[in-house]
This record gives C-alpha cells, sequence and structure tokens, in this order.
C-alpha cells in the first residue's frame, strides 16, 4: 500500500498469529464491553436511580455517571502501557483481558445491591475503571495482529460492536423490559465472562517472555501519557474521537429522561420505545459499517469518510428539534445511526495509521481511548447543566450539534491520512 507522506510509519505486527479467528473473535470481545456500557448505562442505571429517589432525579443519575469516566480516564491509558509492558506465557494482553472481566464481574455484583445514589456511583466507578483495562488489552490486539491492509476491513469489525451490542441489548428490554430492574446485572456478567473466553483461547496471545524487557521509570511511565498529543496528526484525531463521542454521549446520558419528558413517552412505555428506537439506529449503523469498512480499504480514504461521519451527525441532531415526537425520533435514530455506523468503520483505521511510535501500542490506544471515556465524565455534568439552565432538552440538540461539527473540523486537520 502507498504510504500517504507524512503520515507515521505502520505498527510492528507480531508474526505467527493466526488472522482467521480475529474476524469473529475480536468483534464480539469489543461487543461484550459496549453491552456493558450499553445495558447498564442506558437502562439499568436510570431505572436503579429512579429506586433509590423516587423519581427522575438528574442531579442523582449525573453524580452517578461522573465519577467512572473520571477513574476509566486515567485506567484506560495506564492499562494499555503496563500491557504494553506484560511479559508472560501467556502473551502481553491475554492476562489483562481475564483479569479485568474477573474483577469486573465482582464490583457489578457490588453495583446490583447498591441502595444509595453514592454507593450506586462509587461501584459503577469500580466496574468502569477495571473494565477500561479489558478495552486497552483489546483494542491493542488490532496493531499487535492485523496488517496494515486489512485495517479497514477490522475498523469496521471492530466498530461493529457498539451497533451489535445495542441490537442485542434494545431486544432483550425490548421483550424483557423488568430486567431494568436489576435482573440484567447478571446476564451482562455472563456476556463478560464468555467473551473473555473467546478471545484468549479462541484467538490465543503469544508468548512474550522473549520481548525485550522495559524497565519502569514512573517519570519516564506517566510523561508517556503526554508524548503521543505532541504528534499532530495524533492531536488532531484524539480531538476528532472526542467530540464525536461527547456529541453522542450528551443525548444518549440523559436518553432515559428526555423521551419521557421531552418526547412524551408514557412512564410505563419509556423502557421498550428506547429498546425500539436503539434497534432502529444501530441495524442503521450496522448496514454503514459493512458497507463502509470494505470500502474505505478498496480507495483509502479514511479521513473522507469521518469527516462525512461528523457533518451527518450534526444534521440528524436536527431533527428531533423539528419533529419532537416518536416518529422523529425514529428518524433520527436512522440518520443518526448511518453517521455512527460511518465513523465507527474507519475510526480505528485512522487512529491506527497516525500512531506515533508501533512499540507503545497498547499505552497510545489507551490515551486515544481517553477520548471515549472523556465524554462520559464531562457529558453528565455539561447535560444536567443544559436541562436545567439553558432551555432543557431542547438545547441538549443544539450543544450536540456543535459539538459534532467542531469534530468535523478535527478531521480537517488530519494531514497523515486521505
Amino acid at each position: 500500500m502507498k504510504q500517504v507522506q507524512g503520515a507515521a510509519p505502520p505498527t510492528a505486527v507480531t508474526p505467527g498469529f493466526r488472522l482467521g479467528p480475529l474476524y469473529v473473535t475480536l468483534p464480539v470481545a469489543n461487543a461484550a464491553v459496549f453491552f456493558l456500557w450499553l445495558t447498564v448505562g442506558a437502562f439499568v442505571l436510570p431505572a436503579h436511580v429512579q429506586r433509590i429517589t423516587g423519581e427522575n432525579n438528574v442531579a442523582a443519575l449525573g453524580l452517578a455517571n461522573t465519577i467512572g469516566p473520571l477513574l476509566a480516564t486515567i485506567a484506560n491509558p495506564v492499562f494499555g502501557q503496563i500491557s504494553d509492558r506484560t511479559r508472560s506465557r501467556f502473551g502481553r494482553r491475554s492476562p489483562w483481558i481475564l483479569g479485568c472481566v474477573a474483577l469486573g464481574i465482582i464490583a457489578l455484583a457490588v453495583q446490583a445491591s447498591a441502595s444509595t445514589v453514592l454507593m450506586l456511583g462509587l461501584s459503577w466507578a469500580a466496574v468502569q475503571a477495571i473494565m477500561n483495562g479489558y478495552q486497552a488489552a483489546v483494542t491493542a490486539i488490532l496493531p499487535d495482529r492485523v496488517p496494515e491492509r486489512r485495517y479497514g476491513t477490522f475498523s469496521g469489525l471492530v466498530g461493529l460492536g457498539v451497533p451489535l451490542a445495542t441490537v442485542v441489548t434494545s431486544i432483550v428490554f425490548i421483550a424483557y423490559p423488568e430486567l431494568a430492574q436489576g435482573g440484567a446485572y447478571y446476564i451482562v456478567m455472563v456476556v463478560l465472562a464468555a467473551a473473555a473466553l473467546l478471545i484468549v483461547f479462541g484467538s490465543p496471545d503469544k508468548d512474550s517472555r522473549d520481548l525485550p524487557p522495559q524497565p519502569l521509570n514512573l517519570a519516564q511511565f506517566f510523561a508517556g501519557f503526554v508524548r503521543p498529543l505532541k504528534s499532530r496528526d495524533f492531536a488532531w484525531a484524539f480531538l476528532s474521537r472526542f467530540g464525536v463521542m461527547a456529541g453522542y454521549m450528551i443525548i444518549f446520558t440523559f436518553n432515559f429522561f428526555l423521551l419521557e419528558e421531552f418526547i412524551g413517552i408514557p412512564k410505563g412505555e419509556v423502557v421498550q420505545k428506547m429498546g425500539i428506537l436503539m434497534l432502529i439506529g444501530q441495524v442503521s449503523t450496522i448496514a454503514a459499517v459493512v458497507i463502509v469498512g470494505p470500502l474505505s480499504d478498496r480507495v483509502n480514504r479514511f479521513r473522507l469518510f469521518a469527516l462525512i461521519a461528523g457533518i451527518a451527525s450534526a444534521v440528524s441532531l436536527v431533527i428531533p428539534l423539528l419533529m419532537p415526537t416518536f416518529e422523529g425520533m425514529i428518524i433520527y435514530n436512522v440518520v443518526h445511526g448511518i453517521a455512527f455506523g460511518i465513523y465507527g468503520a474507519v475510526d480505528m483505521a485512522l487512529v491506527t495509521k497516525v500512531l506515533p511510535n508501533a512499540h507503545e501500542v497498547g499505552k497510545d490506544l489507551g490515551v486515544i481511548n481517553i477520548a471515549n471515556a472523556g465524554p462520559q465524565i464531562l457529558a453528565p455534568a455539561i447535560a444536567a447543566f443544559v436541562v436545567l439552565n439553558l432551555g432543557g432538552y431542547a438545547s441538549l440538540f443544539i450543544v450536540g450539534i456543535v459539538i459534532s461539527l467542531i469534530a468535523s473540523f478535527g478531521v480537517m486537520k488530519i494531514k497523515g491520512v486521505r
């Protein structure tokens, strides 16, 4: 493949891996963690807040949602860098995939029994911090094992994680809305355990004991989190992903309450209607990912597709303002689902191409994943402030439009990738 002038050199792919099983195991592993974020974050957590407080308490939901992403922001690059340095017969990534899932299941069991908002927030924070260790290890598998000519295809497969998880989540809650009252915690535990075992034993890591050791220097360890942001293209890719995720999370965080109070869906129907909307949106996302992922490999135009996605996302957010009805939300979810699918299909390929250091991909992808966790930190506080002080739920869509356009600007500034 012709190297674009100014692009970072391709990452060092370790030889000897079987690529075939990874076509299944990698998207399943990624989908499992998003099944956790969506099931608990979108359905179970708001319902848990309702049970504790007896009302749609925006401030309480914001508090429960804020602590965890703060820890997740730190955990992802820390675990990524630690996995880069791990030397074991089971490889660099597998010990952290299995270990974090085991600890995450324990934390979820504690969260399921939470009886106060503070306890709920702290336990959810523990889950998010621990499972970002899992996510950091899984994310690093792509640059570890996938040749550059397959970046677009595998970026699309990784991008399928969100829509696949959302489709499954939606079907579960459409069929069994009562699971939002707590039973879904235990389903999530089983899914995480199964996915971790599948990728660890279905696509085993290579013994890493022969790799050169990397001595731990704490000053260099923490400086390593800042170094990749000195790369211009990496920094703009970070900003772009941050904007896309912030535009998504600003709506997602209060979607449960928004449908009831802004769209006017009766309280008893919110869980099922929300499941239907998410299912519609993610079917659209899957269709976009399946088409755009291989297409981006063929035409070698990743930045263009990301730019189209950002603009389409901003356009989609106008629809609920013009049609604040269930039908309007259906149209919004279709258009936004397509936009999110286009972005998801090329996001990992775009990021992998601008990684500044081929030997620290776990750490550098952990840094880029702050752009996932950061919006989760800011979105609950921003959304609560906007709803309470700047015009209610309608203003959330305006803020989302502005953020999505900023993300599009960030994509345009990446020069080393077409």
